[in-house]
């Protein structure tokens, strides 16, 4: 197989032919136009300078990365960064590297780590390129980090501060008012290369010092104000052990993780626009010095997504789980990739959904609904369809035996999937035939309870005393009344079956009616728990503008009820998508459902955008 053919084939969902353009796709096109990165070599691995000029001319076009923090679980924002930057790498013949910014020990975890690779993966893409295997870990190129802070010391560019974190706060002043320079700050580098070597051999305490960059106190950027490359932490490290007890920072460590992998397009969020300068300051000088390769990765931002009635602060989604207002980081009412799986989103939906919202520089506010459009319209086509009752009150056909004999079960067919039907077989002749599932008839069905009326409100179509329904794929009946328990409440609605009535023989037709309401047999109806979920909050914005996102909660985002469904649905298999027709589309639980013997389905979204109403 060819890298290209390779490249191309690692998706799960191959690009349509023509993209939509925005000003990242600009900017690459215009970089491969000009030849920017063509000259480049890459030595088969991340390296330095000298590494990367030992080896052959790059193949890849663009080398993108997808680089999370091991932190926590990925959320539907991630999402629509994991499908640009590998979307992007796919479409103009390129690689995204999968990384991991593992400098922060205290806060990461392995769990994070198989949790992010299999959330990308599910995804629909991988990290394989020209027969290598891209998956990096910043904790790899600590030993670069150590000897690029060691250059900068050396080259008068850093400098180990000795002030507290309160004093280096106070005098790093604010946006109407420069900094005021460290103490510490002109001391010869051969001392500061010195405190460092302390540093990292564990000599003085967590805190105690920092390495910091030189640049200027005055700098309008307050980014800028000599920030922190290295800070002490005595932390155990999931990657690297005890190896170490100095740490680089994220704003050190990513632009040299860039570099040594030969990034052509860092691509991050808005937020990160103030740490560009920093960025490419970094980069200029430790080309200068000869340590990395040419010529070096810039960096682009876009904004990210806000989504209504959602959180993604990864804090206060831990906070939601370890305070348990929801089951899990992969409950379906969370946007972590987890939740949004488990709810019964598609790698597809999702796609869709990063292409649709598009890419901005401009932050905006995308209502949740289009999130719950790109699903439907997904499972429209492919999601197996069945009858299943909510909220069951019986149906007794009161002339059932008379006509049909005591006992009896009819048979009954409906297609299993929606029109334009998916052909599952074909007939003697060679014609495709539709998948249809099976179920049965008898004297006494389960509707839902909503289905019947006794007193019926002005435009009712359905069973009420004297009026006629279809029941869907069976016979038309006609409501007789109703029988209830000594509290009033309905326990059986009663009808007779109009004869020679069924869907799809001859004298269906000739008896109309005004509606048809679905069903599901007592004879081979299966109880199942459904589990309905709604918003986890109540407001669009939960945690805009300090506000606290916990009185936000809905108290009603879950209800779990007891429903009857027909055997399709039961046999179906865990993590199937369904339509359960006129309720929604749902998804067979991929934890808790069992097929046949214990089904668990879960409401993935609604026939029709019905918040609020």
């Amino acid at each position: 197989m060819s890298p290209a053919t390779e490249n191309t084939a690692h998706n799960a969902a191959s690009p349509a032919a023509v993209k939509p353009s925005n000003f990242l796709r600009q900017i690459i096109e215009n970089d491969l136009a000009q030849g920017t990165y063509a000259t480049r070599q890459w030595g088969g691995s991340p390296g330095d300078a000298a590494h990367h000029a030992a080896g052959a001319p790059d193949v890849a076009q663009v080398r993108m990365r997808f680089p999370p923090e091991p932190n926590g679980y990925l959320h539907v924002g991630h999402a629509k960064s994991i499908c640009l930057n590998f979307s992007l790498a796919r479409d103009y013949g390129g690689v995204c590297h999968m990384r991991f910014d593992d400098t922060n020990p205290e806060k990461e975890d392995v769990e994070y780590v198989n949790s992010i690779l299999d959330a990308v993966q599910w995804l629909g893409f991988d990290w394989q390129f020209n027969g290598q295997a891209h998956l990096f870990h910043a904790s790899d190129y600590f030993g670069f980090m150590y000897r690029a802070a060691a250059y900068l010391i050396e080259s008068g560019h850093a400098y180990v501060d000795e002030q507290t974190a309160d004093q280096m706060r106070a005098n790093r002043g604010d946006f109407g008012k420069p900094g005021t320079d460290s103490p510490f700050r002109n001391r010869p580098p051969v001392e500061n290369l010195e405190r460092f070597r302390q540093m990292a051999q564990a000599q003085h305490a967590d805190g105690a010092m920092v390495l910091r960059a030189k640049i200027d106190m005055g700098h309008p950027n307050i980014n800028m104000r000599d920030p922190a490359l290295y800070r002490i932490r005595r932390a155990t490290h999931h990657n690297t052990g005890d190896t170490w007890c100095i740490y680089p920072m994220y704003t050190f460590a990513h632009p040299i993780e860039d570099a040594l992998e030969n990034i052509t397009h860092s691509i991050c969020t808005l937020e990160f626009e103030d740490q560009r300068p920093f960025y490419d300051w970094l980069l200029d000088h430790l080309r200068e010095g000869g340590l990395i390769n040419t010529p070096q990765p810039r960096q682009y931002e876009f904004a990210r997504l806000n989504l209504t009635y959602v959180i993604t602060s990864k804090r206060k989604l831990k906070q939601l789980v370890d305070e348990g207002h929801v089951s899990g980081w992969d409950d379906p009412r969370l946007p972590t990739i987890a939740g949004l799986r488990r709810r019964g989103y598609t790698p597809e939906a999702i796609q869709l959904f990063a292409e649709r919202i598009g890419v901005t520089k401009s932050d905006s506010w995308i209502d949740y609904s289009t999130l719950e459009g790109c699903l439907r319209e997904d499972l429209e086509t492919k999601a197996h369809r069945g009858f299943a009752v909510l909220n069951p009150v019986k149906l007794v056909l009161t002339n059932w035996d008379e006509l049909m004999g005591a006992g009896h079960l009819e048979p009954c067919t409906q297609p299993a999937l929606p029109h334009p039907a998916h052909e599952a077989t074909t007939d003697a002749a060679g014609a495709a035939q539709p998948a249809l599932r099976h179920f049965t008839l008898g004297k006494e069905v389960w509707i839902e309870r909503e289905d019947f009326e006794e007193v019926p409100p002005k435009g009712y179509k359905r069973l009420f005393p004297g009026n006629r329904v279809r029941l869907k794929a069976g016979y038309v009946i006609e409501c007789t009344g109703c029988t209830k328990d000594a509290k009033g409440v309905i326990t059986e609605v009663l009808a007779a079956v109009v004869p020679d009535t069924k869907s799809g023989t001859p004298g269906s037709d000739l008896v109309k009616v005004k509606a048809a309401i679905t069903w599901v047999g007592v004879a081979d109806g299966v109880n199942a728990e459904v589990r309905l979920y709604d918003r986890l909050f109540l407001d669009a914005q939960p945690d805009a503008g300090g506000k606290d996102f916990i009185e936000s909660l809905n108290p009603n985002s879950l209800k779990v009820v007891t429903a009857i469904v027909e055997p399709s649905l039961a046999n179906a298999l865990p993590d199937q998508k369904l339509q359960f027709e006129r309720h929604g589309y749902f998804v067979a639980d991929r934890m808790d459902h069992v097929q046949g013997t214990n089904p668990v389905f879960s409401l993935a979204v609604g026939l029709k955008d019905s918040w609020g109403k």
